[in-house]
């Protein structure tokens, strides 16, 4: 017997005689009535709680709302699959570097960089959280977690009001982020420290038409 198979035995043993666990009751809410406008309020309230900048913007106004977010910053990493027409209205002299399958930073050089563009696939207004799945237009986990600005482009059309919704928009077996607000914690004495696990300043563009 393997020590695996022992171990195993073993659980199987302690556990004989015990009870039957009892049904989970489903009886949450699982879809939403609210309107496209009630939807986008409902995510401003929960965002702007969270400290997050948020602006409602037509398709058209990316590329300046892009450049006015990140008119400080000297570089910044997207994912292969953004569309770069995002970052069209940026200044000359800020760096673009494309992090794609091949030639992929390494977290010192995500750590270098000022900011982070990604798009988004869901986005939960009840509790206010966007949801990166890895497609090729939002990246990779690590570019999203290490540089210390991340601008998120939200599609209002993936904008849901409750997690159940926006559960069978997901490939649960894909590596996915959920981002409530920046990055942030408290010590013992509850003082706010933003910035430990992930980036400390978050914009969200919630865009119509997209």
């Amino acid at each position: 017997m393997s020590a695996k198979e022992e171990i195993l035995g073993r659980i199987r043993s302690a556990l004989s005689d015990a009870p039957v666990a009892e049904e989970t009751p489903r009886e949450y809410r699982t879809s939403s009535q609210m309107s496209e406008e009630e939807l986008i309020e409902m995510l401003v309230d929960r965002l702007v709680d969270y400290k997050a900048g948020v602006d409602v913007i037509d398709n058209a106004q990316i590329p300046e709302f892009v450049a006015a977010k990140l008119k400080d910053a000297n570089s910044v990493v997207f994912p292969h699959g953004l569309d770069q027409r995002w970052l069209a209205d940026l200044p000359q002299g800020v760096a673009q570097i494309a992090d794609a399958p091949g030639s992929r930073l390494t977290v010192a050089e995500l750590d270098e960089t000022s900011a982070v563009v990604t798009s988004s696939q869901v986005t939960i207004a009840e509790s206010g959280t966007i949801i990166l799945d890895g497609e090729p237009n939002q990246g990779r986990r690590a570019i999203s977690l290490v540089p210390d600005h991340h601008l998120c482009i939200v599609p209002v059309s993936s904008i849901v009001q409750l997690l159940p919704e926006a559960m069978p928009r997901l490939t649960i077996t894909r590596p996915l982020t959920w981002i409530s607000g920046p990055s942030a914690t408290s010590d013992i004495e509850l003082e706010r420290v933003e910035g430990v696990h992930g980036p400390r300043t978050l914009d969200v563009l919630l865009v119509r038409g997209l």
